[in-house]
């Protein structure tokens, strides 16, 4: 197994004058599982695809280990990629779509056989091994095109978007199944989604990239915790966090009827009449004083209830998200207010540049 490194890789292409990835900086540990996840647009795909060898590197490098594929040709890599559309071929049975790539790079029938099988009980797919595609379900077919990625036993996997073309309920199964399955082999990792949710509960570490720039790279936690800046806060969490623009005051800001203490260092860092205030849904209760709140819808999941509702600061209407007692949520077209929970709860960045204060 190999480490990948990607050292100031950029793609230009032809006609544009913006870079789909810009001098991405980026280390994928030996045996990690990175997720490159961004708003559609943002290069996490041509990100991989220069990894691949799929998409030229105009400029910076990429490593293997300690090898530069920069300009080597895909099948050349020892890489396994793993599509959206599974790619399988239709005249194929199950197990000669596993084992296409070996017999190409001409291992002997019987190891075929035997790596086909080995990943087949793997992936419990060893009754299927003489179905061709058409006979498959969509989660099914993706285990196949996970198994053909196996058995080659590459350096590195790439994934991109495996799961979109599933259901939900399968897609909650299926990506338990590869995130498990990545532990149980440690390989190198590098998988591709727009789905938030995936990211934070399949990757060692997640990177999120906005217009062809990296925005942050750490663990789930500690991205949710403390985003780098406001596209991330805003980016990542389920709903999303609120960001509230606020006037400065002695101690802290102003929010609604009430001043909300922030870190003195932070807003001495600002340097500036008004910060933006994060706030997760789950960090908002209800007080007596606070951010006057028009509940317009009440989400009901079972053990989760969030309103969503209508404010107004300084003129302007803003939306808001507030987590709430699912025994006990308000009723539609109510007035409640809402606090943050505590000082640490909050997150505190410089208006102009998006940067984290603090």
């Amino acid at each position: 197994m190999s480490s990948v490194t990607f050292d100031r890789a950029t793609r230009l292409y032809p006609g544009s004058t913006r870079p789909a990835v810009e001098a991405l900086d980026l280390t994928v540990e030996d045996g990690e599982f990175l997720v490159l996840v961004g708003p559609s647009g943002c290069g996490k795909s041509t990100s991989l695809r220069m990894l691949a060898g799929l998409e030229d590197v105009d400029s910076g490098r990429i490593l293997i280990g300690d090898r530069d594929v920069t300009h080597v040709p895909p099948k050349d890599r020892d890489i396994a990629m793993v599509f959206q559309n599974y790619a399988l071929y239709p005249h194929m049975t199950v197990a000669e779509n596993m084992g296409f790539a070996l017999k190409i790079a001409g291992a002997s029938q019987a190891e075929i056989k035997a790596r086909i099988a080995e990943v087949a009980q793997m992936l419990e797919l060893g009754e299927y091994l003489d179905r061709k595609p058409k006979a498959l379900s969509g989660g099914q077919r993706q285990r196949v095109a996970m198994g053909r990625a196996i058995v080659r036993q590459p350096q590195v996997f790439c994934m991109d978007e495996p799961l979109s073309n599933l259901d939900a309920k399968l897609r909650v199964q299926t990506r338990t199944q590869i995130a498990q399955l990545q532990r149980r082999l440690g390989t190198t990792t590098v998988y591709v989604t727009h789905d938030q949710v995936e990211a934070m509960t399949m990757g060692d570490r997640v990177a999120v990239l906005s217009d062809g720039v990296l925005q942050q790279c750490a663990s789930p936690r500690e991205m949710y915790d403390r985003p780098a800046n406001l596209f991330v806060a805003g980016f990542l969490g389920s709903p999303g966090m609120n960001l509230l623009e606020l006037p400065v005051v002695d101690g802290g800001v102003r929010l609604g009827d009430t001043t909300v203490p922030v870190a003195r260092d932070a807003l001495a860092e600002a340097g500036s009449s008004h910060v933006t205030l994060g706030v997760r849904p789950e960090d908002l209760v209800i007080a007596d004083a606070g951010l006057a709140l028009e509940v317009d819808v009440v989400e009901e999941l079972g053990a989760d209830a969030f309103v969503y509702g209508r404010t107004t600061l300084g003129g302007e209407e803003h939306q808001i998200v507030a987590r709430v007692d699912w025994r006990r949520p308000p009723a539609k077209g109510s007035t409640i207010t809402l606090r943050p929970e505590s000082p640490e709860s909050l997150h505190v960045f410089e208006t102009s540049s998006g940067r984290r204060l603090g």
